[in-house]
């Protein structure tokens, strides 16, 4: 399918009276936006056409129900009270913005070189990114976020899947709650997999719905690695970084996969 071809499939299934979408041509990413608060969510058209090569039509429908909960979410009025249990941190690569379009702080803290801590709150089908006047109106601290958020982190449950390639066991943390790849923040969860480790432990959060961690024993395993955070990092609706992250003694250091490959022995 051509990128036009998917444009004015994706378009079709948004389009309201309410809503507004564009298209950049050059970036290849649809803007769709309420006209009523001018808030919107832009969705990028090629890893969405990648995803369409295998999924199909359920590829369209999950790009379709994340801009509609995420507009929807848009349309609330906000409010932490009453909400502790529903704050929740979120990872974003260090690109991503500071502020929201109409120029709030977001609240965030750093975390790697590659990666960023943002706060949220849960809405159920989705969740909103937390800002400085949201915080002030709640008479809540930024210090008390972070400590909720890195609270209720810990209770999200996690369902490990493994696949095993050339000896490399591959464990992925996929829930599609929104929150699969904070599970990296679980210090305790990476602490009790690096235990089980045979081989060097790798940690990848190449988009917002997976967390991927792997056990390498060979060549064969950082090559597999590497490929399959790049494919994932061009596939998710979030995406965050291309980048793994060698796991040791408790720190994320990045890496680039052909650098780490170890020489054979003669």
């Amino acid at each position: 399918m051509e990128i036009a071809k998917l444009k004015q499939l994706v378009t079709e299934k948004l389009e309201r009276p309410d809503r507004s979408v564009s298209y950049d041509r050059k970036e290849q990413v649809l803007r769709i936006e309420n006209q009523k608060n001018k808030k919107g969510v832009s969705l990028a058209l090629r890893p969405l056409l990648a995803k369409y090569e295998t999924k199909k039509e359920e590829a369209l429908e999950e790009a379709v129900r994340y801009v509609n909960h995420a507009l929807e979410a848009m349309g609330q009025d906000i409010t932490l009270a009453g909400k502790e249990k529903k704050i929740f941190p979120v990872i974003r690569s260090t690109s991503f913005p500071e502020t929201t379009k109409d120029g709030k702080q977001l609240i965030f803290a750093e975390h790697t070189s590659e990666t960023r801590i943002y706060y949220s709150v849960d809405l159920g089908h989705s969740y909103v990114l937390l800002d400085e006047e949201m915080i002030n109106k709640a008479n809540i601290t930024k210090n008390d976020i972070m400590e909720m958020a890195q609270f209720n982190m810990r209770s999200l449950p996690i369902e490990l899947k493994e696949d095993i390639v050339a000896g490399n066991s591959f464990y992925f943390v996929s829930t599609k709650d929104g929150y699969d790849a904070s599970r990296i923040l679980n210090e305790a969860f990476l602490a009790k997999m690096q235990l089980d480790m045979k081989g060097k432990m790798a940690v990848a959060v190449p988009h917002q719905d997976v967390c991927i961690i792997a056990d390498l024993v060979n060549d064969t395993g950082y090559d597999v690695l590497g490929q399959m955070t790049f494919q994932f990092f061009n596939q998710g609706n979030n995406p965050i970084t291309a980048l793994p992250f060698l796991y040791e003694n408790g720190e994320l250091e990045p890496t680039f996969i052909l650098a780490q490959r170890k020489p054979k022995k003669d």
